[in-house]
């Protein structure tokens, strides 16, 4: 009788390697997973503890802040807290969307290979550089000698300004890299086929391959929004400690980042509310952030458009 051949097929060393490499990857993703459930536990059980002593409504639609008050004068209401926070963002993406977009659009459309090889790495090295720098470069510099001496406006020396046109300018190569790799993934066939019917290289960009990756666009600026909200020492350092409800830039300002970075370190009693405040400002800049994650998830899968 002849040997039997056997069925079953023996994994080969390319296919271990590969199932090796899921398991990697399947890890990796469970760990960052777990990392988030094991933060949003942490914050969700000092939030829960925190709103025991302080009713819901005076926290969400209070408008007075002195949580490390004592007596009569502390209060929760964290509506100052979130205006500063959103007005700052917003004053700081005033900067970097018409920055951002307009180097995207360059690097992508118009830059030459040469250009492109030198600027895209300054703007990759300008997000690198620690937050820390921005804002003493901000408090030390910009204010004192570019807003005060040269421009001549009358800016506190902690003032929302300052703060939030370097929190523009931190902002603006992620807004810029994602926009251009957005705007370098449309077929070069629409960009041919633009040019055939006779429109120029501007006409093109604006009309058809800026439409195009529409999806990747709304992308960016959400990143640089999120970004944005959650800068923490660019607002602690240049911004001020201050809560308040105004639109004056003059003034110093502090957002819900800030606040968490500048009460942890001072001397507060662990399971105080006091403490537990700090959490319940971490549990709200959460839900903001994913509220404005998922919105971000249907406007991208609204304007999706796929190529093959």
């Amino acid at each position: 009788m002849g040997r039997r051949t056997s069925l079953v097929r023996r994994p080969s060393a390319r296919s271990r390697f590969e199932g090796a490499i899921r398991i990697s990857l399947f890890a990796a993703a469970a760990v960052s997973i777990v990392t988030t459930l094991a933060i949003l536990f942490s914050l969700l059980r000092e939030t829960i503890s925190f709103l025991g002593d302080v009713p819901i409504g005076d926290f969400l639609f209070g408008t007075k802040w002195t949580p490390l008050l004592a007596g009569d004068q502390q209060s929760f209401g964290v509506i100052p807290l979130v205006w500063d926070t959103i007005y700052l963002s917003l004053l700081g993406l005033i900067v970097a969307i018409p920055l951002g977009l307009l180097c995207g659009i360059y690097l992508a459309e118009f830059a030459r290979t040469g250009v492109r090889k030198v600027v895209k790495p300054i703007l990759e090295v300008l997000a690198g550089v620690p937050t820390i720098v921005f804002g003493y470069f901000a408090l030390t510099y910009f204010t004192p000698t570019i807003l005060q001496d040269t421009l001549h406006i009358g800016v506190n020396q902690f003032n929302a300004l300052s703060a939030s046109i370097i929190l523009g300018i931190l902002v603006t190569p992620t807004i810029a890299t994602v926009t251009e790799d957005a705007l370098r993934a449309v077929p070069q066939s629409l960009r041919e086929g633009s040019a055939g019917l006779g429109a120029n290289r501007v006409q093109t960009t604006l009309r058809v391959v800026f439409p195009a990756a529409l999806s990747g666009v709304v992308a960016a600026l959400v990143l640089g929004a999120s970004r944005a909200i959650g800068e923490t020492v660019i607002i602690l350092v240049a911004g001020g400690q201050q809560t308040r409800l105004s639109v004056n830039p003059a003034e110093s300002y502090q957002s819900m980042a800030a606040f968490i970075a500048a009460t942890s370190r001072g001397d507060i009693p662990t399971g105080s509310v006091k403490y537990e405040t700090i959490f319940a400002v971490g549990m709200l800049l959460f839900v903001l952030t994913l509220l404005l994650n998922f919105a971000s998830i249907r406007l991208v899968r609204k304007y999706r458009q796929v190529y093959e």
